[in-house]
């Protein structure tokens, strides 16, 4: 009868990996110990298997058998990205797409005031973050009208919405021209 158990990676009970020292697996396995203790809140399974992974890698022989048996796991790469804008919620939509049109408008004022002509690039730069803000603020309607019940008079009225919308853009954008030829 085997001591050991090569259907369960004892490495990743105990956080470690195949190069672990000796002295390293006995510091993670204190680490561990203090907390899945049973008096400190653990289970009793738990201590029960990390002991058991404890026992098998801390002796060389055993861990040399224990690695030749043992099964090899796949391991699958989760890459670790920031969340898609639909996660980020209504406000931070709406942040944002805020943030974007103060900015954009700030770079765009900034270029009509200095009277220097090589700021043109900016201006560009000022129509595209502005345009990306529009959109922003798009989506943050969408979200906000998918976020309402069913049955709600907003949600109902889809293309009046985007109408409206559609409708302060450019009123929006009237203004601004206003403001930037009146000065």
């Amino acid at each position: 009868m085997s001591k050991f158990d090569s259907h369960k990676d004892y490495y990743e009970i105990l956080g470690a990996s195949e190069g672990t020292s000796p002295r390293d697996l006995e510091r993670l396995y204190k680490r561990m110990a203090a907390r899945h203790h049973p008096d400190k809140g653990g289970s009793e399974a738990e201590m029960k298997t990390l002991n058991e992974a404890y026992a098998v890698l801390k002796n060389r022989e055993t861990r040399d058998d224990y690695d030749s048996q043992r099964v090899n796991r796949e391991v699958h790469f989760v890459p670790v990205a920031a969340p898609p804008a639909a996660e980020v919620g209504l406000l931070g939509q709406g942040l944002s797409a805020f943030f974007c049109l103060l900015i954009g408008l700030f770079l765009l004022l900034l270029v009509r005031f200095q009277w220097i002509w090589f700021l043109w690039p900016l201006a560009i730069l000022a129509a595209l973050v502005i345009l990306f803000g529009i959109f922003m603020a798009r989506g943050a309607v969408r979200a906000m009208t998918a976020s309402l019940p069913f049955a709600a008079p907003l949600r109902v009225g889809g293309r009046v919405q985007e109408v409206i919308f559609w409708s302060a853009v450019l009123g929006g954008a009237y203004g601004v021209y206003l403001l930037l030829t009146a000065v």
